[in-house]
């Protein structure tokens, strides 16, 4: 059975509670990715994505003048998390009934061990599309000789 730590990205790019929004649209460019964990002591307490950064932008820019916006004011807080060994078909369907583009993985202290984003999901199905191709393939030389 393929488990979510099977595929997660175990090298996961994280903010810090106290990193303002310059440092969350720094991280976002120059990494590539459209979701930052927010740990403290390595435990996960929230999630910060590039559409909060977007919506945290439209608000600073339309109030001139304030403070900047900590990560902090614009993570979400109640992540729905999973565990390594989820099988990777729960692991879909969660992405999938939630609409959610990632799930933060944790293990049972909270403590970050991976990410497993929709890329990974698009990743895994291109390995299983040359696969079965390459099956589909060999099945007609076979029947061709």
């Amino acid at each position: 059975m393929l488990t979510v730590g099977d595929l997660m990205t175990r090298d996961v790019v994280t903010l810090d509670e106290t990193d303002d929004l310059v440092r969350v649209d720094d991280l976002l460019k120059l990494h590539h990715i459209r979701h930052l964990p927010v740990v403290r002591d390595g435990r996960l307490v929230g999630m910060v994505s590039h559409r909060d950064l977007l919506r945290a932008l439209s608000r600073q820019l339309a109030a001139p003048g304030h403070e900047p916006i900590s990560v902090t004011r614009l993570m979400s807080r109640d992540v729905e998390m999973v565990r390594p060994d989820l099988p990777v078909r729960e692991a879909i369907y969660k992405l999938l009934d939630h609409r959610f583009g990632c799930l933060p993985v944790v293990d049972r202290e909270r403590r970050l061990v991976g990410i497993i984003t929709e890329a990974d999901f698009m990743r895994m199905a291109a390995r299983l599309l040359t696969a079965a191709e390459a099956r589909r393939g060999d099945a007609s030389e076979a029947s061709a000789h």
